[in-house]
This record gives structure tokens, sequence and C-alpha cells, in this order.
């Protein structure tokens, strides 16, 4: 038997942006997800006991299996070889917490392992990247490289990617509301593409901002200048909402996190559905945004960036 983990993930700025080589900055979160590999009689069974947000799994199951079967080959594994993949661990399936990247890590670690390959953390990332394109078709990267490396990071996408790990002073608390709509990431990404090309000159200044706050942002990050960094992303998030993945119930709940009192706000990951991230230093304000949340009937998750 032989255990890995990948972390979830909150981006901090600039999803979607990332896809067009603006930089983006990730943190890990402290949940995670667990694969254990242990032998069975059969082929590659997968078992996925994961805690779910409503439909989750069943809407990712056709790109779960496109995606195990993308890691397999990425480390020559016969899918008929006689063993049993379990998923578990803390974080909850969930849209824009990279709940598909923390667990094609956690396989690839797993069966590292397992196989005594020894890989490193480089080349798990790799592994994690070609099963994100099972259910993402062109990922960006970032999700795999937070849920990798389990930190806070600088992402560029390139030949090679940029990758540089930030630092803040002390961990800072956050809190992600979930609107519970499972999305398509690829279909989210597809749809900035098209719209990207039939308005080409809005587009343009749209993504000349984002590259412009991703700067400004880490400078923020680096200083632990907390109030700058809410306001940044309260501006990342109208960005998101003027390149159309945003929707009601994540503008609903950022609206409602800034009431509370959180420094900033703004949707996280795919968008159209999914996670939004506060930005709540302190227990006290953590607290508060969480239970707003909560009290408004959706779920919030308690954790921290650093």
């Amino acid at each position: 038997m032989a255990q890995g983990i990948g972390f979830g993930k909150v981006i901090l700025f600039n999803e979607h942006f990332v896809v067009y080589g603006i930089p983006a900055i990730a943190s890990a979160i402290s949940a995670k997800t667990t694969a254990v590999v242990e032998s069975s009689e059969e082929g590659v069974a997968l078992i996925d006991d994961r805690q779910e947000t409503p439909r989750y799994k069943k809407e990712k199951f056709e790109q779960q299996k496109d995606s195990l079967n993308r890691i397999l080959n990425a480390m020559n594994i016969d899918p008929n070889t006689p063993i049993k993949i379990i998923l578990a661990g803390d974080l909850v399936t969930a849209s824009g917490i990279g709940a598909s990247a923390a667990s094609c890590v956690a396989i690839a670690r797993a069966l590292s392992s397992y196989f005594n390959l020894n890989l490193s953390d480089e080349r798990i990332n790799e592994i994690a990247y070609e099963g994100e394109k099972g259910y993402h078709g062109t990922p960006s990267g970032i999700d795999n490289t937070a849920a990798t490396f389990g930190c806070l990071v600088w992402f560029k996408r390139g030949e090679p990617n940029v990758i540089e790990r930030l630092i803040l002073k002390k961990p800072v608390e956050i809190v992600m509301g979930n609107t519970e709509l499972v999305t398509d990431t690829s279909s989210a990404v597809a749809g900035v593409r098209e719209r990207k090309q039939r308005y080409p000159d809005k587009y343009d200044k749209l993504f000349k901002k984002a590259e412009n706050l991703s700067y400004k942002a880490k400078n923020a990050i680096e200083s632990a200048d907390l109030e700058l960094i809410g306001n940044l992303m309260n501006e990342n998030h109208r960005l998101l909402q003027n390149i159309e993945v945003s929707c009601k119930e994540l503008d609903l709940l950022v609206d409602l996190a800034i009431k509370e009192g959180a420094l900033g706000a703004k949707l996280t990951g795919g968008g159209l559905g999914g996670n939004m991230v506060a930005l709540t230093p302190g227990k006290e304000l953590q607290e508060r945004v969480a239970q707003a949340i909560e009290k408004e009937g959706f779920s919030a998750l308690r954790t921290s960036i650093g």
C-alpha cells in the first residue's frame, strides 16, 4: 500500500487571464486530497470516497476517467495492472477549489510511491498537468503547481512556465464560499476565447489591466500590504465580471463578504459558479464572514494562505 497527497488551491489573481500568458497568483490551502494505492485482483480501479458538492462527482465522472488514463499513460503504467486507487481527504470536491488538480497530484504521488519510482515534485507536477487535461482541455498549469508544491506561487504560462514562490510574513485567514454550482472550466475558457476574438479591442484593454494588476499584487504580497491586496482582489473581480465569467451567486457572495468587513473578495477558479474567496485576516473576521455566507444557505470553508 502507498499514499500520496495533493493540496487544494485558491487563485488570488488572474484566473482566465493566465491562459494567455498573463501572470497569476495562486496559493495552496490547508485542505487536501489523499490517494491510497493498493493491490487488487483486476485492472486499475478508482474508488472516489471524497466528500462532494452535490452532483460534482457524477458530472465529472467521464472527465475523471480520461484524466486517470492520461496519468497512467504519462507514468507508463499498464491500465490492466491489478491495483486499486482510493481517493479521500478533507478537501470537499467543488468547482474553483482545485479538486481535480489535488486528485491528480495525489494519484501521481501514490503511484510513484507504490511502484518505487521516486519521482521528483517537478515530475509529479508534469504528470498532474497531463491529468488536468482530462478535466480542462488546455489547462494553464497553475492549479497543479499549487497542488504539488503547497505554497503561494507566482505563475506565468510559457515555454517553460515561470514559477516563483512568494512569501507572506505569516499565514492569513481567508474564507471560500461555495455556490454549489458545478461548472465546466473548459467551457468557460472557450467562452472567453470566443468573446476575445469577437471583441478584440475591448478584451485587449481588459487583459492589459489584468497584467498591470498582477505586478501590483505581487508587490503587495511581498510587502504584506493586506489592505492593498484586498483592493486589488476587488478590482480583479470587476475585470472577471467584464469578461463574463462571474454569475449572480458569485457576485452575491462577493458583495456579502465585503459588506461583512472582508478586505477584498472575488471569484476564484473557472467561474460561472464554483467558489469565491474573501480576504479575512484574523479569526474573528473570518468567522463573521463565514457565518454570513452560511446564513444565506451556502457553504463556507475557513482556511488560510501563505
